[in-house]
């Protein structure tokens, strides 16, 4: 698989520096660099890339501000001297953060993640069994098979998993770590709550009991849950 990229930052070193590394990453084919996100917005809302390579202190538009305008499906991955910008990439659901001087090791330790992600995103929803959840500025894989259920709290999501005491806990939104599960395994019950119908032991006055905790089945998805049950023949 090859991705496409592009690269927007600032300083032309910085430009030069990271086309180098994209040059000698053989699955990486670069389309476009600029020097500032304005230039770039209308290019790249024309003509998306798979994986932009993100400066986040620039002027007139900050690589956070763009990263939120961008609406593509465009993975992205920051670039930036700046420390402090780690917690906000991750609300933003950037695949990693790279701060500067970037060394290759670490680019492309970024840039295969970004082809893992793609890679888990082709396979059909038999052949995925994993998949990577950002936590405490680290990736941790999980098994699909093990996750009980997903509560979404604003910004974060709570996966609970069978045999762990505490639940993982992400910067991410609910929509987006939708996406990355199978529809054939998991369901959404509730505007917070994503559950895996194969977990289920008890369901009791539209709740679906997980041990101690209940999980309620809202209105809105009451109707598509019991089809789902319907069609795996948990309902007679």
């Amino acid at each position: 698989m090859t991705l496409t990229c592009a690269i927007i930052d600032d300083e032309p070193l910085a430009i030069s520096l990271l086309e180098s590394y994209v040059n000698k990453t053989p699955f990486l084919r670069l389309t476009a660099k600029f020097s500032s996100a304005l230039e770039a917005l209308p290019a790249l809302s024309a003509r998306p890339v798979d994986l932009l390579f993100l400066d986040i202190q620039m002027p007139e538009l900050s690589g956070m501000e763009f990263s939120r305008i961008l609406e593509t499906d465009t993975r992205i991955i920051f670039t930036t001297a700046f420390e402090q910008y780690a917690l906000d990439s991750y609300k933003v659901n950037a695949l990693d953060y790279l701060l500067k001087p970037i060394a290759y090791p670490d680019f492309l330790k970024a840039a295969n993640k970004a082809l893992q992600w793609y890679e888990h995103m082709q396979a059909s929803p038999a052949e995925v069994e994993s998949i990577f959840i950002k936590t405490e500025y680290k990736l941790v894989q999980v098994e699909l098979r093990k996750i009980l259920y997903i509560e979404g709290l604003k910004d974060y999501v709570k996966i609970f998993v069978e045999d762990e005491p505490h639940p993982i806990l992400s910067l991410m939104s609910m929509k987006s770590l939708e996406e990355m599960l199978p529809s054939n395994r998991f369901i959404r019950v509730h505007r917070s709550f994503i559950v895996q119908p194969e977990k289920i032991k008890v369901i009791e006055r539209n709740r679906i009991v997980f041990g101690k905790e209940y999980i309620p089945i809202s209105d809105n998805y009451k109707q598509k849950f019991i089809e789902f049950l319907t069609q795996r023949s948990l309902l007679t």
